[in-house]
């Protein structure tokens, strides 16, 4: 079942003040179907808060195809979470696979896997594991904003 909890996306006319803390958090299916849906959530809850989105949407994608891969328990869903505190946003993805933490991998030229990780260092400002109780770790990225003028393309005023 799909859960969302506070800070769920509520459509605006513009963004919320620099200081303003939001979030935004949703269970998904570890599937590849919860993984494409993780990644819109999340395009969609930072366009309702004004915020740009490309970088988000493409480590939202890594992160959440790496839990639907790597971090899969039969019935057990993953953990999308977003957290925008003044100028940093905060992407969190939790799996029920505590025993098999991320491994960058350096892969061969004709691969078509194993980048995953090179794609979100390349992205971040900061990224790192943390190991939970109960069998389970959050692969956390941080991403630095800047918060749009208003009027701007990603503003969320006058655009589409």
């Amino acid at each position: 079942m799909n859960q969302r909890t506070q800070g769920s996306a509520e459509h605006r006319s513009r963004p919320e003040t620099p200081g303003t803390v939001r979030n935004f958090s949703v269970l998904l299916s570890s599937t590849s179907r919860g993984a494409r849906l993780a990644r819109l959530l999340a395009v969609d809850t930072l366009r309702s808060w004004g915020l740009p989105h490309e970088r988000a949407s493409h480590v939202v994608a890594e992160l959440s195809a790496n839990a639907a891969t790597h971090g899969r328990l039969p019935g057990r869903s993953f953990r999308l979470t977003l957290y925008v505190i003044r100028t940093t946003l905060r992407v969190e993805v939790t799996d029920t696979r505590g025993d098999r933490l991320p491994e960058q991998q350096v892969p061969d030229a004709g691969a078509e896997s194993g980048r995953g990780l090179l794609l979100v260092e390349a992205l971040a400002d900061r990224w790192g594991v943390t190991e939970e109780r109960f069998a389970r770790k959050t692969v956390w990225v941080e991403l630095d904003l800047s918060v749009p003028e208003p009027g701007s393309p990603c503003s969320g005023v006058g655009g589409g």
